[in-house]
C-alpha cells in the first residue's frame, strides 16, 4: 500500500509539473513580465529553486529545464540548469552523508539490471550507468557517491554529464515549444481577422445599460 501511495504521489508530482509547464508556455508573456519585475534577482531565484528541486529524492527537473526555455531563452536557460544542477549535486551529496539512514540503498541496489551490476558500486562507470535509469537512478547514484564515500567532485562530473545535455535539449524545447505555440495563436488572430473582414461576419454590440434617472420631484 505504501508503495502505491508513493507510485501515485510521483504519478501526481510529474503530472503536476508538467501542467506548470504548459501553463507557463501558455502565458509566457505573463510570466515573463512578472519575472523582470524582480529585476536582476530572476535569475539567482530561477537557479535556487532549480537546484532545490533536483538535489531531492525523485525530483523531476523536465519540467523547469522546459520552462527555464520558456522564461530565459535556450542559451540563458541553458545556464540556469547548469548551475543549478552543480549545486544540486552539491546539496543531493551533503544531504545523503547527513541521512543516510532515510534512504534504503540496498533495496535499490538489488533491483538495478544485470547489465549495471557488472560495474564495481561506486565507481564512476557504476554510477553513469545508474543515472541513465529513468526514475530512480539519479536518487540511487546520488546515495552511493555519498554512502561509498566517492569524492564530491566525481559525483559532481558524473550527474552533469548526464543531466546537463538532457536538461538543454529540453530547456531549447520548451523556447521552440513557447514560439510555436504564440506563433500559431498570432497566425489563428490574423486569420480570423482576414476572414470576418472579406466574409462580412456578423459584429454584436451590446446596448450599455444606463442607470434609470432619478424621477423628478
Amino acid at each position: 500500500m505504501n508503495h502505491s501511495l508513493r507510485k501515485g504521489a510521483a504519478l501526481a508530482l510529474l503530472a503536476a509539473s508538467f501542467l506548470l509547464a504548459f501553463w507557463v508556455i501558455r502565458h509566457q508573456p505573463r510570466v515573463e513580465h512578472e519575472i523582470r519585475t524582480i529585476g536582476p534577482f530572476a535569475y539567482p531565484l530561477a537557479v535556487a529553486v532549480f537546484a532545490l528541486v533536483a538535489s531531492a529524492p525523485f525530483s523531476v527537473t523536465d519540467a523547469l529545464a522546459i520552462m527555464n526555455g520558456a522564461l530565459f531563452g535556450p542559451v540563458n536557460g541553458t545556464i540556469v540548469d547548469s548551475i543549478g544542477l552543480v549545486l544540486a549535486a552539491l546539496i543531493g551529496y551533503w544531504v545523503n552523508r547527513h541521512a543516510s539512514r532515510v534512504f534504503n540503498l540496498q533495496d535499490y541496489l538489488h533491483r538495478l539490471p544485470p547489465w549495471v551490476k557488472r560495474f564495481p558500486v561506486g565507481s564512476p562507470a557504476f554510477l553513469l550507468a545508474v543515472r541513465v535509469i529513468p526514475g530512480f537512478g539519479g536518487t540511487v547514484a546520488t546515495a552511493t557517491a555519498a554512502a561509498f564515500r566517492v569524492p564530491v567532485w566525481v559525483h559532481v562530473w558524473t550527474m552533469c554529464i548526464i543531466a546537463i545535455p538532457i536538461c538543454s535539449l529540453l530547456t531549447i524545447f520548451g523556447d521552440r515549444l513557447t514560439i510555436a505555440v504564440h506563433g500559431y495563436e498570432a497566425r489563428a488572430r490574423h486569420y480570423a481577422h482576414h476572414y470576418c473582414e472579406t466574409h462580412r461576419c456578423p459584429h454584436f454590440h451590446f446596448r450599455r445599460r444606463e442607470p434609470p434617472s432619478p424621477a423628478p420631484s
